[in-house]
C-alpha cells in the first residue's frame, strides 16, 4: 500500500492512479477515499492523474489519537502533494474535505494548484453562533458525537439513509452504497471521527475562502439534509473571489455517489473552461 509518513509520525494512506494533470480528491466524514470510485474511474479514463487520500485517523491512514484539527488536516495534503511533486492540480473536496481543500489551497497550494471543487461542502461554517444565528445548533453535533462514541455501528447504519436522501419517498435504495459507506466508515478509528465533529461543525472557513483568488466551483444539492444548501453553499460563493455556483434541485448530500455522472460531467467542464 501506498503511504507516507508526515512529520509527526502518522501515515497516511493514498492512491496515485494514471498520468497528465493531477486531480486530489479528498472525502467527507467518517469515509475514506474509497468515496471517490465513482470519480476516480471516470477521470482516469479521462486522461487525469488521480489521487485520493484517506484522512489521518480514517479508512486505512494511521489510526493517531492526535491531529485532528483542519489545519492539520491540510497540512497533511501539503506534506502529501510535495511527496507526490504535484503542480497544476485541481483539489476537489466533498463535505468535510471541501473545507479541507479550501484550507489546503488558502494556506499551502500557492504555486500547486490549478482550480479547487467544493462539493456539499461544510463552507464557511455549520454550528450556530453570534456571528452565525442561522447556522446548526450545538446540540444537533453533540447528538453525532453520541451516537458516534457509543453506538457507532448501528449510527452509521442510519446515518445512510439521510446521506443519500433515501429516506425521501419514492427514493432507489441501494444496499451497495449504503454497505459500502459503513465499510468505509467502520475502518476509521472512533477517535478519528469523534474529534473530526468539532472539526466539520466549529471550523470557520470565512477568511479562507476570502484568500482564495484561483477559479473554485461550489457544487450543492438543494435537498442536503446533512450539509444545509442555504447554510453553506449560498452564502461561500459570495465569499469567493472567483466563485461559481451550481445547484441541483432534489440532489442528497452523497450526490457524487448516487448522481455521478451529472457531478462528473459539470467537474469535467470546469476543468476543461
Amino acid at each position: 500500500m501506498s503511504k507516507i509518513q508526515v512529520k509527526d509520525g502518522t501515515e497516511i494512506y493514498y492512491k496515485d492512479w494514471g498520468s497528465g494533470q493531477p486531480i486530489v480528491f479528498h472525502h467527507g466524514w467518517p469515509l475514506s477515499g474509497d468515496d471517490w470510485d465513482a470519480q476516480l474511474m471516470f477521470f482516469l479514463h479521462q486522461g487525469f492523474r488521480v489521487i485520493a487520500h484517506d484522512r489521518r485517523g480514517h479508512g486505512r491512514s494511521g489510526q493517531t489519537p492526535h491531529g485532528h484539527d483542519m489545519d492539520t488536516y491540510a497540512a497533511d495534503v501539503a506534506e502529501l502533494t510535495q511527496a507526490l511533486d504535484l503542480t497544476n492540480a485541481i483539489h476537489i473536496g466533498h463535505s468535510t474535505g471541501g473545507g479541507e481543500v479550501i484550507r489546503y489551497v488558502a494556506k499551502h497550494g500557492q504555486g500547486r494548484v490549478a482550480k479547487a471543487v467544493l462539493i456539499s461542502a461544510v463552507t464557511p461554517l455549520m454550528m450556530q453562533t453570534q456571528a452565525n444565528p442561522d447556522g446548526i445548533p450545538l446540540s444537533v453535533f453533540d447528538e453525532i458525537r453520541e451516537g458516534t462514541a457509543t453506538r457507532r455501528p448501528q449510527y452509521f447504519q442510519d446515518f445512510t439513509l439521510p446521506f443519500y436522501g433515501y429516506n425521501r419517498e419514492g427514493a432507489k435504495v441501494s444496499q451497495g452504497i449504503r454497505d459500502n459507506w459503513w465499510r468505509q466508515a467502520m475502518m476509521g478509528a472512533i477517535k478519528a471521527h469523534y474529534d473530526c465533529i468539532k472539526v466539520f461543525s466549529e471550523t470557520d472557513f470565512t477568511q479562507d475562502l476570502k484568500s482564495v483568488e484561483l477559479p473554485v466551483l461550489v457544487m450543492h444539492g438543494e435537498d442536503d439534509q446533512i450539509v444545509p444548501f442555504e447554510l453553506t453553499a449560498v452564502k461561500a460563493v459570495k465569499l469567493l473571489k472567483n466563485g461559481k455556483l451550481i445547484s441541483y434541485p432534489g440532489f442528497p448530500h452523497g450526490m457524487p455517489t448516487t448522481e455521478a455522472a451529472a457531478i462528473n460531467a459539470d467537474i469535467l467542464a470546469f476543468i476543461k473552461s
